[in-house]
């Protein structure tokens, strides 16, 4: 059984930043493979940024040179530093593991509006 606890969602304004965290606990092994998603009103759950092994990422295009994924392994724990942040990066945001079924969190809302 694999948990993930999200956090620091909120409310921000456009070019304002804010970091997410997502802890995972239970039969995880690694973080390696963690992501985050967001799903905003009428629209389909999609992929933000995957933490690979070692230093590898990767990032949707609409995020790229503004979100940064990293992690803390001691900590099982994953964060997404998200800057420049624009309205259309109000979404749900919501941590994911794949160990055989999908995990995920229960999702944090961010919002970008002046």
């Amino acid at each position: 059984q694999v948990q993930l606890v999200e956090s620091g969602g909120g409310l921000v304004q456009p070019g304002g930043s804010l970091r997410l965290s997502c802890e995972a606990s239970g039969s995880i092994f690694s973080i390696s493979g963690l992501g985050w998603y967001r799903q905003a009103p009428g629209n389909q759950r999609e992929l933000v940024a995957v933490i690979g092994n070692g230093d590898s990422s990767s990032y949707a295009d609409s995020v790229k040179g503004r979100f940064t994924i990293s992690r803390h392994s001691a900590k099982n724990t994953v964060y997404l530093q998200m800057n420049t942040l624009k309205p259309e990066d109000t979404a749900v945001y919501y941590c994911h593991l794949w160990r055989g079924i999908d995990y995920w969190g229960q999702g944090t809302q961010v919002t970008v509006s002046s």
